[in-house]
């Protein structure tokens, strides 16, 4: 039996990258910033149509940005979605401030728009106007943008997308990552396309990306000498980075579609499971597919762990879906609204391989081990 390695999702070059950083090399841009850093933003502008992006160290890195571009404080609220992962949340407590977590609705697994309503006047009736809507579009899947959008206008809330997990994925034909009055991309490296490590801020506003390139660079002032007005952060993106990520847009439309074709492969070798579910994609919903992800119901008397634990003895990494944040022991001391969907997808849910470097024999020993433990 071939019992190699499948990951979840593992980097995958394209075949360029090393012409780009070699680049870099060759002409001693090392250091942050440079050729690559330039056109790797404007690459990123082309492609989802964002006015302006600043490349960076990470989405985190991005996200805390954003909310200090905000004026957010201690003492503050954010309104956060508590389905995702803990780098949403950590920069709004790097702030002193407090995150408000949101649950999910069923239909995109994102955050419920009638909650965020509910959540959003009660802080008014406190006295307290939000200072940010955090917004995170869950493995590649778009959130409800028309209705949230809608509510954050209403009630002149800015919103932070965090497209972190969605690059390549559209709502209405519009990019994610464009919705926000500040978006936020990852380039870890287990995401669609990587720089190793890496992120980016997106913005129509060209002075929130001018600032956030200088907060980014250790906010120095424009003196002869190192003078600082202000506290800044080292959070730019190298050169040779940004070489990596040149490479990787090359072929991010490709990676998109190869994602797409494992969880459409995935579909067709569960149809037949009625106990096996997976998160569909509504009219004007295009999902880059990140992740594939399954729900298990247990009506068959298999459960999500009787799969990941089948599937880690045959050497095939699966992950459970995010724990909510509300959950977690670092943050079960913040407000929360919700009715128990994040906590439900959470005990049945499960992410399966899904990198685009996928081999077919791969893909179907990872769909043969999940029929085996049915079959039993």
């Amino acid at each position: 039996m071939n019992n190699s390695k499948i990951w979840l999702s593992s980097p995958h070059m394209g075949g360029t990258e090393l012409n780009y950083v070699k680049e870099a090399f060759d002409t001693n841009w090392v250091a942050p910033l440079g050729p690559n850093v330039n056109n790797f933003e404007e690459d990123l502008v082309r492609f989802t149509g964002a006015g302006y992006v600043s490349a960076l160290s990470s989405g985190t890195a991005a996200i805390h940005l954003a909310l200090i571009m905000l004026g957010v404080k201690a003492g503050d609220e954010v309104i956060c979605s508590s389905f995702t992962f803990s780098a949403t949340a950590n920069p709004i407590v790097y702030q002193g401030a407090i995150p408000v977590f949101i649950d999910s609705e069923r239909d995109t697994w994102n955050m419920d728009p009638a909650l965020l309503e509910e959540a959003i006047k009660d802080c008014l009736a406190k006295g307290i106007r939000p200072k940010a809507i955090l917004i995170v579009h869950l493995y590649g899947m778009p959130a409800k943008m028309k209705e949230l959008m809608e509510i954050a206008a209403r009630y002149e809330i800015p919103v932070i997308e965090d497209a972190a997990e969605a690059l390549g994925s559209t709502y209405n034909g519009k990019a994610l990552g464009t919705f926000g009055l500040m978006s936020v991309l990852s380039f870890n490296g287990n995401k669609i396309i990587t720089t190793s490590g890496g992120g980016a801020l997106l913005s129509d506003n060209k002075e929130y990306i001018d600032r956030s390139r200088f907060l980014a660079t250790q906010a120095r002032d424009e003196a002869p000498h190192y003078q600082h007005s202000q506290i800044g952060y080292n959070y730019r993106m190298s050169n040779i980075c940004a070489g990596i990520g040149r490479g990787q847009m090359e072929v991010l439309s490709e990676r998109v579609e190869q994602r797409r074709k494992n969880h459409q492969y995935y579909q067709s070798q569960f149809a037949g499971i009625p106990s096996i579910s997976f998160l569909e994609e509504g009219a004007g919903f295009f999902s880059n597919r990140w992740l594939t992800c399954i729900l298990v119901d247990g009506s068959a008397g298999v459960t999500r762990e009787d799969i990941r634990i089948a599937l880690e003895a045959e050497n095939i990494e699966t992950r459970p879906l995010w724990k909510p944040m509300h959950k977690q022991p670092v943050f079960e001391q913040y407000p929360y609204y919700g009715k128990g969907v994040s906590e439900e997808l959470f005990e049945k849910g499960l992410c399966l391989p899904s990198g685009s470097n996928l081999s077919p024999e791969e893909l179907q020993r990872v769909a043969d081990a999940i029929n085996r433990v049915f079959a039993k």
